[in-house]
C-alpha cells in the first residue's frame, strides 16, 4: 500500500483487517488478530504510571504508523490529554517519571490519556529500509488530525517535549479549534540557519548520531556526570534504529513563525517549560517573547536539567495542575496543598509583560495571571 511514495509496512495486515467503517485514513484497526501486537489488547508490564492498564492502537497515516497508548475513555465535555515524546524517547522513557508521580494520578483519573509515538519510534520497531524518507515534523503535525479522528477525540490538551513540543505547537497553529491548551517542554520554534547546519555536519564527522541526540536531551553537566537517567538513555538509544531519521528531520525543521496575534499565533493557553542550563533555555526564552503574554505561562525549573519531566516530575506536576485549574478542569478541592516556596506569585515587571508567574525557584514569568491559591 502506497501513501505519497511511502510504502506502508502494514499493508498485508490492513488487507486482512480493514479499518472501522468507512472512515478515511487514519483510523484504528479492528483487533481481530489477538497475536498481532497492534490489536486493541492490553500490553502487560510495569504500568504503575497509569490508573488502568493501557491499550495500544496502531493508526495508519500517510506518513507511517503512529502508535497510541490509551488509558481511560473519552469524557464528555472534556479534552483528552495527549502526549508526544522527544527524539530518542519512547512514550515510556519520556513520560514514565511524570505520570508515575503520585500526584499525577489525579490528572490521570480526570482525563482520557493518550500517549502517541511517531512512526518507527516505538519499542521493538524494526529499522526502516535504506533510503526511506522519514516524514518532516510539519508532516507529523499534519497527521495528528487523522489520528485524533481515528480515536474519536475532538479536542486535546497537548503535552510535548522537544520535537514533540514542536509537532503539537504546529498542530495548534494548523487546527486551533482542536487544541484547548499546550504544555510545551524545551520548545525550540526556530529553523536552523546554515551555520547551524554546517556545524551539525561537522559534528557528525566526529560524533555519533546517538551522542548528538544525547547532547540535545541533556545539559553538559548531566552528560559529564553520567547520571542514571543519562546512562539509561545511552543504553536505550541503540534499540531505536530509526531515531537518527527523526533526528535528521528535527535538525532540518522549518520555523514555526510564531506571532503574538493573527494566523501565526497560538490561540490557546500555553505553559512553556525549560530546565535551568538546558540546551534549549535561550530558545524557550525567545519563544516566550513571541507568544501572547495573556495566554502564556513560563516555568524555568531550577535544577531541572535538560529533561525536567524526568528529573523534576513533582514540580512539573504541580505546574500542570495549576495550568489545568486555570482552564477550569481541576477543581480547587482536588489541588494539593503547596508550601509557600512552591506557590505562584505575582512580581513586578515592565511593559505589557508586567504580570509574571513564578512557579518555582529560578522560574521566569510569562504573561499569565498567577495560579489560584491552594485551599488549606
Amino acid at each position: 500500500m502506497d501513501f505519497g511514495g511511502r510504502t506502508s509496512l502494514f499493508g498485508p495486515f490492513l488487507a486482512e483487517n480493514p479499518p472501522f467503517g468507512a472512515q478515511p485514513f487514519p483510523c484504528h484497526f479492528r483487533g481481530r488478530n489477538p497475536d498481532f501486537f497492534g490489536a486493541r489488547i492490553p500490553i502487560f508490564g510495569d504500568f504503575s504510571l497509569f490508573h488502568s492498564s493501557p491499550f495500544q492502537h496502531l493508526l495508519e497515516t500517510p506518513f507511517g504508523v503512529v502508535h497510541a497508548w490509551i488509558s481511560g475513555s473519552p469524557r464528555p465535555g472534556r479534552p483528552s490529554l495527549v502526549t508526544w515524546p522527544d527524539v530518542g524517547h519512547t512514550h515510556r522513557t519520556c513520560f514514565s517519571e511524570l505520570f508515575g508521580h503520585p500526584e499525577m494520578s489525579e490528572i490521570a483519573r480526570s482525563f482520557h490519556l493518550v500517549q502517541l509515538e511517531p512512526p518507527g519510534m516505538e519499542e521493538g520497531a524494526p529499522p526502516y529500509p535504506s533510503g526511506y524518507q522519514y516524514p518532516s515534523l510539519e508532516q507529523l503535525a499534519e497527521a495528528v488530525p487523522g489520528v485524533l479522528q481515528g480515536l474519536g477525540i475532538r479536542s486535546i490538551v497537548g503535552v510535548g517535549v522537544g520535537a514533540g513540543a514542536f509537532v503539537l505547537a504546529k498542530f495548534g497553529l494548523l487546527h486551533p479549534e482542536a487544541v484547548e491548551g499546550l504544555v510545551l517542554v524545551n520548545l525550540d520554534p526556530r529553523a536552523k540557519g546554515w551555520m547551524d547546519w554546517a556545524a551539525s555536519k561537522l559534528s557528525g564527522l566526529t560524533t555519533s548520531t546517538n551522542e548528538m541526540i544525547l547532547g540535545h536531551l541533556f545539559t553538559q553537566d548531566e552528560l559529564a556526570a553520567a547520571s542514571p537517567v543519562v546512562r539509561r538513555l545511552r543504553e536505550h538509544l541503540p534499540a531505536m534504529p530509526n531515531a537518527p531519521l527523526l533526528w535528521t528531520m528535527y535538525t532540518s525543521r522549518g520555523d514555526l513563525g510564531l506571532e503574538r496575534s493573527g494566523a501565526r499565533s497560538l490561540s490557546c493557553p500555553v505553559l512553556l517549560v525549560v530546565g535551568d542550563n538546558s540546551p534549549h533555555e535561550d530558545a524557550v526564552v525567545e519563544c516566550n517573547a513571541k507568544l501572547d503574554p495573556t495566554q502564556t505561562s513560563f516555568l524555568k525549573m531550577a535544577d531541572g536539567g535538560g529533561q525536567p519531566q524526568i528529573t523534576q516530575p513533582g514540580r512539573l506536576t504541580e505546574a500542570i495542575k495549576y495550568f489545568l485549574q486555570g482552564m477550569g478542569y481541576m477543581a480547587a478541592s482536588a489541588m494539593t496543598r503547596l508550601s509557600r516556596s512552591r506557590t505562584g506569585s505575582v512580581t513586578a515587571g515592565e511593559g505589557e509583560r508586567s504580570r509574571s508567574r513564578t512557579l518555582s525557584r529560578g522560574s521566569i514569568g510569562g504573561g499569565a495571571a498567577p495560579p489560584p491559591t491552594a485551599n488549606p
